[in-house]
This record gives structure tokens, sequence and C-alpha cells, in this order.
């Protein structure tokens, strides 16, 4: 198609057309994810003072060291302790990851095999913009789940008596968007590759469930100390960001990564042919 038609006219006025229509499209599932870190955080971080008996701390002791470790049921005495088990380690970093994974799968591969791609790209949209724009709509809706993080720990902090600094918030929330981020960027640099949704997906999560599995078993074993360094679940969390304040080796290795996956997903389909 000619690229004096009226849709490459509109294609090269709107500046940033790919990043625009992501995110008017997914609006709707943007605010279903939002409200449920809401939910999440509502429902879990309120209970925190009922949480410090006697009673729970003897429930605690005799579980097992390992899976205490794991769980981060270790730190739940304090309130950054029980907010990095009941949300940033465990909920908000499954609920973080589904939505990046999902997100990066759909917006190169899920386009690809629906055929919408093969039509954006006939309309002046080059291959590497359209890949650049998709990575810079993750990074957006990423950041917009983690906006609604910080504002809602804000505004729980006082009524749960969690004691939460706000630079911490914002360092641990950071290190929890970046982590989520790579899924979604794996997801999205898979799908540039293979065109295929179920490569995607499983890039994503295999990033998530790899990380997440590979620190709970060095945290078990000693002798794997070494290998916790390798996992991504530990650049985000294992100095504690949300007790400590902000990590920047660990910020630096997934934000990082995610961008050079976001230049893969560029490269990857300047190369390959569409829809075969």
């Amino acid at each position: 198609m000619s690229a004096s038609t009226p849709q490459a006219v509109a294609a090269r006025r709107s500046g940033v057309p790919i990043l625009r229509r992501h995110l008017a499209d997914g609006a709707r599932a943007m605010l279903g994810w939002g409200l449920a870190v809401v939910a999440v955080l509502a429902l879990y971080l309120p209970i925190y003072p009922s949480l410090q008996t006697p009673e729970l701390a003897g429930i605690v002791e005799t579980l097992p060291e390992e899976l205490v470790a794991v769980m981060g049921y270790d730190q739940i005495a304090s309130g950054a302790g029980y907010a990095q088990a009941a949300f940033f380690g465990l909920l908000g970093f499954a609920l973080g990851a589904i939505a990046a994974t999902a997100w990066g799968a759909r917006f190169i591969a899920g386009m690809e095999e629906s055929g919408r791609l093969e039509l954006t790209l006939a309309h002046a949209v080059g291959r590497s913009q359209y890949a650049a724009e998709s990575a810079a709509a993750l990074v957006a809706r990423v950041c917009v789940l983690g906006l609604v993080t910080v504002v809602m720990l804000a505004a729980l902090n006082p009524v749960a008596e969690l004691g939460l600094a706000i630079g911490n918030v914002l360092a641990a929330t950071a290190a929890w968007a970046g982590l989520v981020l790579l899924s979604g960027m794996a997801a999205l640099a898979v799908g540039a590759f293979t065109g295929r949704s179920p490569w995607a997906l499983g890039a994503g999560a295999g990033v998530a469930l790899l990380g997440y599995a590979l620190n709970a078993v060095t945290t078990m074993a000693a002798d794997l100390d070494w290998m916790r360094h390798l996992s991504p679940y530990h650049w985000a969390f294992g100095n504690r960001p949300l007790s400590n304040g902000f990590d920047w080796g660990g910020l630096a290795l997934l934000w990082g990564l995610s961008a050079l996956l976001a230049a893969v997903a560029c490269v990857a389909l300047s190369r390959r042919d569409i829809g075969r």
C-alpha cells in the first residue's frame, strides 16, 4: 500500500501510533489488572496487626526452616517483611508476571496470528518501530501497575500499621516492576522471533518460574548458594528493598536485561518473514 494513503498519513501524524493503540485497546483489561492489585493489597495488608500474636509465631516455628525462608515467613514480624511475603514476593509477583507475559505475547505474536500485524505494517509503520513501540507500551502498562501499588501501599501503610518508609516502597515497587517486566519482554522477544503465542507465553512464564524456583532451591541448599545470583527474583528482592531501600545493582540487571530483550525484539521482527 502506498505511503500516500490516508491510513499512512494518519500513522505518521500520530507520532507513536502503535504505542497509542496498544494503550487504548488494553484500557479495559488494564483496569481489571489494576483492580486485582488493589484487591490483593486491600485484602491482605490490613490484617497485619491481628497476626502479631504468639500463636502465629508458634505456628511459624513448627514449619521447616527451609520453607519459612523460601516464603519469607521469617520476616513477617515486621511490616516490611509481611508486605514482602504477602504481596511482592508471591501474589503480586504472580499477578504482575501473568499480566506482563500475556501483554508481551499479544503485542507481536498475538497480533501476527490474528492478521492485524501485517495490516499495520502495510500502513507506513516500520517493523523496528512496531517492536519498539510495543516494548514501550509494555513498560507503560507495568509502570501503571507499579503506580497503583505505590498509591495503595501509601494509603494502607498507616491503617495496617506497617511502618513502611515511602522511599523503600518506591524501591521495592521498582524492583517488582523490573522483575515482571523481564518476563513480559521475554515473551515479546520470543514472539518477535517465532510469531507464535504459545512460544511467547512459554518464554515469559519460564523466566518467572525459573527465577522463582532457582531462588527457592538455592535458599534451601546452602551448597548451591552461588546459583542464587543467577535468579532474576534474587536480583529484585535479595537485598530486601522494602526494608533496605534501592538495590541499584539488581535494578540495573532487571531493567537493563529488559531493554536488551526489547532491542532483540526489534532486530528479530525486522529480519523475519511475517505470517509464515
